[in-house]
C-alpha cells in the first residue's frame, strides 16, 4: 500500500529475555510511589506463572494487591470492579500478567482511574482525555501484541458489543517479554493465539493505512510465524520457537498500532461479543475467507504474504501468488486442529443481521484494503459458516 503521509510512534520499552519476569520488580521499582495493582486471570493464577513475579516484587520491597477476576472478552462491569479494588487498596502502578484479556483489562482499569465515567464513554480513536496510571505489561501468551498496542477492547453486556478504545495513552510504558511464561502453554492456546498473531501481521500488512515501517514489522512476523508456530505447537518445550513466536506476537502488535486491521477483526469481534468466542480461535478460522475476499484488492502484498510463508511464487501472476498466501494459511490452521468454518465455533445464524450490523460499526472495515459493504460482510460470515472457499 502506498500512502502521502503517516507518522510512527512506538513508545512502549521492550524488555526481552528468558528470565526476565525474574527482574519484574526492580524494572517496575522506579514508578512505584505506592502500590502495584497486579491484574490477571485465576488460570494463570493457578498456573504458578506469578511465583517468580511476586517473589522479584517482594525482593524489590514492593507492596502489592493482585486483581484476579479477569474473565474473556472482558466487560466493562470487570473494568469498574478493578477500578474499584485499585482505589481501596491505593494502588498507583498497574501490572498485567496474562494474555490479551488480562492486559485489556489492565489498560482499562488504568485508563479509568485517572478519567471520569465508564470505559465505553471512550470507544473510537483518540477519545481518552487524560493520560492512565503507568502501566506495564507481561504476556503469558504470544498472540496478541496488546503489550505493545494502544487500543483495548471492551464489551457491552447490554448490546453484546465489543468496544474499542483506543489512544495513545493506552501504550505500556514497559512490556516483558519472558517466553519461559508461555512454555506450558497449552496446544489450543498457542495455536488460536499464534494464528491470532498470524491474523494481526496480515491484516496490519494489507490495510489502506499501512506505513513503510508498519509494513516491514508485519512481514517479518509473518515470516517469524510461518517458521515457528509448528514447532511451537507440536514441541511446547522448545524454548527457541517460544521466544520466536512471542517476539513476533510482539512485532505485529508493534505493527498494527500504527496501521489498524481489517474485516477479521470487524467480524471476529461480533463473534465474541454475541457469542463470546475466544477472539484468537475466531480470528484464525475467519483469516482464509477474508483474505479469499481480499485478494483482488491487494495481490501484490498477497504475493509478499505467500513468500514469507515459504511458498514458491517464481513465474507466476500476483494473484496466483497471492492465492498460494491463502493456501498457506489453509494449511497452518489444518495442522494446528483450527475450525474451518465458524458454526464449530457455535456461531448460528439466527444472529446475522445483528453480526453484520456489529462488524459494519468497527473502523476495521474503513481501512480494509477490499471496499466493504454489508452484503459482502454477511457473505463472508455464510461462506465461513457453510466452509466455502
Amino acid at each position: 500500500m502506498s500512502i502521502a503521509s503517516y507518522q510512527h510512534y512506538m513508545p512502549t520499552k521492550v524488555e526481552c529475555g528468558i528470565g526476565y519476569a525474574r527482574k519484574t520488580g526492580e524494572i517496575l521499582k522506579p514508578l512505584v510511589s505506592k502500590k502495584v495493582l497486579l491484574v490477571t486471570d485465576q488460570g494463570v493464577r493457578a498456573a504458578g506463572l506469578l511465583e517468580n513475579i511476586e517473589k522479584s516484587l517482594n525482593d524489590s520491597q514492593l507492596a502489592y494487591d493482585i486483581f484476579d477476576e479477569v474473565e474473556p472478552n472482558p466487560s466493562a462491569e470487570v473494568v469498574q470492579k478493578g477500578v474499584a479494588f485499585l482505589n481501596e487498596h491505593n494502588c498507583d502502578v498497574v501490572l498485567a500478567i496474562g494474555g490479551g484479556s488480562s492486559i485489556d483489562t489492565a489498560k482499562a482499569i488504568a485508563a479509568m482511574a485517572t478519567n471520569e465515567g465508564d470505559i465505553l464513554d471512550y470507544e473510537g480513536v483518540g477519545v481518552l482525555p487524560k493520560p492512565t496510571l503507568p502501566l506495564i505489561a507481561v504476556p503469558t501468551t504470544a498472540g496478541t501484541g496488546s503489550e505493545v498496542t494502544a487500543s483495548t477492547i471492551v464489551t457491552n453486556k447490554e448490546t453484546l458489543f465489543k468496544t474499542a478504545i483506543i489512544s495513545p495513552y493506552l501504550f505500556p510504558k514497559i512490556a516483558i517479554l519472558d517466553a519461559e511464561l508461555t512454555k506450558h502453554c497449552p496446544q489450543g492456546i498457542t495455536a488460536a493465539t499464534g494464528m491470532d498473531a498470524l491474523t494481526h501481521a496480515i491484516e496490519s500488512y494489507t490495510s489502506k493505512t499501512a506505513n513503510p515501517i508498519s509494513q516491514a514489522l508485519a512481514i517479518h512476523a509473518v515470516k517469524l510465524i510461518g517458521q515457528y508456530i509448528q514447532k511451537a505447537y507440536f514441541v511446547g518445550t522448545d524454548m527457541e520457537s517460544r521466544e520466536k513466536m512471542l517476539v513476533a506476537s510482539m512485532i505485529a502488535g508493534y505493527a498494527f498500532s500504527q496501521s489498524r486491521l481489517g474485516n477479521v477483526h470487524a467480524i471476529s469481534h461480533s463473534f465474541g461479543g454475541v457469542f463470546n468466542i475466544p477472539h484468537g480461535i475466531a480470528n484464525a478460522t475467519l483469516l482464509p475467507f477474508v483474505m479469499k475476499y481480499n485478494l483482488p484488492a491487494c495481490p501484490a502484498e498477497m504475493k509478499d504474504i505467500a513468500v514469507a510463508l515459504g511458498k514458491d511464487v517464481t513465474g507466476l501472476s500476483d494473484i496466483d501468488a497471492g492465492q498460494l498466501a491463502l493456501e498457506a494459511v489453509i494449511e497452518l490452521n489444518h495442522s494446528l486442529g483450527i475450525p474451518d468454518n465458524i458454526k464449530d465455533l457455535g456461531v448460528t445464524l439466527d444472529r446475522l443481521d445483528q453480526l453484520v450490523k456489529d462488524s459494519m460499526r468497527s473502523g476495521n472495515v474503513l481501512i480494509n484494503p477490499r471496499l466493504t459493504r454489508d452484503q459482502d460482510i454477511q457473505a463472508i460470515i455464510e461462506n465461513a459458516y457453510y466452509g466455502r472457499m
